[in-house]
């Protein structure tokens, strides 16, 4: 177990577990940010609810949230590392695995602050249907994104963390990567989305974009962008911050890295020691509890697909044997 407060070990054995040779396109990297995005984003300004503190996940009225089917096994996948690292709270360890993966998978460096407790229970958690609905589109991306107290260009940078990973079509329902490099942050997701012919996919799942990859043959598997995607250059507003960032990597890395540390801060009031409270209000000050370790299994029924996280598991086994390996050193 690594001295309390230690978070640049808790990062060294992150950055050692995001290859995953079974797992997806061979990195646990893009689900880990999904993990951080979606711990964040039930956020509320007007009621000032939801947002990354507390670990809402951790029960079945957050994490049972059709919206975070998946996410189970990403949450399997960072147990060996909570077990080490046993005061970290769920809330930081979440938070921290996005950041650092990100930076290792080529993005930017994401500024980003412990502190966050873990709920005792589940009597603060917000209300399901507060994450987007890939299948809507411009006026759905500006409730939800307007409700957390985004601005259009924001929706626009927080868009391009579609730069990683795939969906699937036994979680979120569509199928497919964005990109060609589903694992490297760039700023390819604007480019394509932009350049490439997309057309309805023929199946008989909900209705997605496919466009063939450039270079690819016809047998070679279709990129893919959700409804919301395809609105980002249907709207007259969204559109010109996605020409921006095609033609400018450095200035997508910029913006995407302030409204990364913004959406992972959301929900989060500090004492002045850092340390968050559950709420706003002053009543009480702010403990860094961490919860006690969940099991090292998938989620609850309903939640996803458990055989999904088989490959995962064998990884799992596999990484917590290198991380004692190096603690016994």
């Amino acid at each position: 177990m690594s001295k309390t407060g230690d978070f640049e070990a808790v990062k060294k054995d992150i950055l050692a577990v995001l290859k995953q040779p079974e797992y997806d396109d061979g990195s646990a990297g893009p689900v880990l940010v999904r993990l951080a995005w979606h711990a964040s984003g039930t956020y509320c300004a007007q009621s000032d609810t939801g947002g990354s503190n507390g670990a809402g996940m951790r029960y079945e009225a957050e994490g049972g949230d059709p919206a975070n089917a998946g996410l189970q096994h990403a949450r399997v996948f960072l147990e060996p590392i909570k077990e080490k690292h046993s005061w970290i709270t769920y809330a930081d360890l979440w938070t921290l695995a996005g950041v650092v993966a990100i930076e290792a998978m080529g993005g930017p460096q994401i500024p980003w602050r412990a502190g966050r407790t873990d709920f005792a229970d589940d009597s603060r958690l917000p209300p399901r249907g507060r994450l987007p609905d890939g299948a809507q589109g411009a006026d759905h991306l500006r409730h939800i994104f307007y409700r957390m107290g985004f601005n259009d260009q924001e929706i626009v940078a927080l868009s391009g963390a579609h730069n990683l990973g795939r969906c699937h079509s036994d979680r979120s329902g569509f199928e497919g990567p964005w990109v060609n490099s589903p694992t490297r942050f760039s700023n390819q997701y604007y480019k394509l989305l932009l350049k490439l012919k997309w057309s309805p996919k023929k199946w008989d799942g909900p209705f997605q974009y496919v466009a063939k990859a450039p270079g690819a043959d016809d047998d070679d598997e279709q990129l893919m962008m959700l409804p919301t995607d395809y609105s980002l250059i249907q709207d007259d507003k969204f559109r010109p911050w996605v020409e921006k960032y095609a033609e400018d990597r450095d200035a997508f890395f910029n913006d995407f890295s302030k409204v990364f540390a913004k959406l992972v801060e959301l929900g989060v009031h500090r004492d002045e020691d850092g340390i968050a409270r559950a709420d706003k209000m002053k009543q009480y000050k702010g403990e860094y509890k961490s919860a006690p370790q969940k099991p090292p299994v998938p989620g609850a029924p309903g939640a996803g697909k458990d055989g999904e996280a088989n490959p995962l598991a064998r990884q799992n086994r596999i990484a917590h044997q290198q991380i004692n390996a190096k603690a016994r050193l």
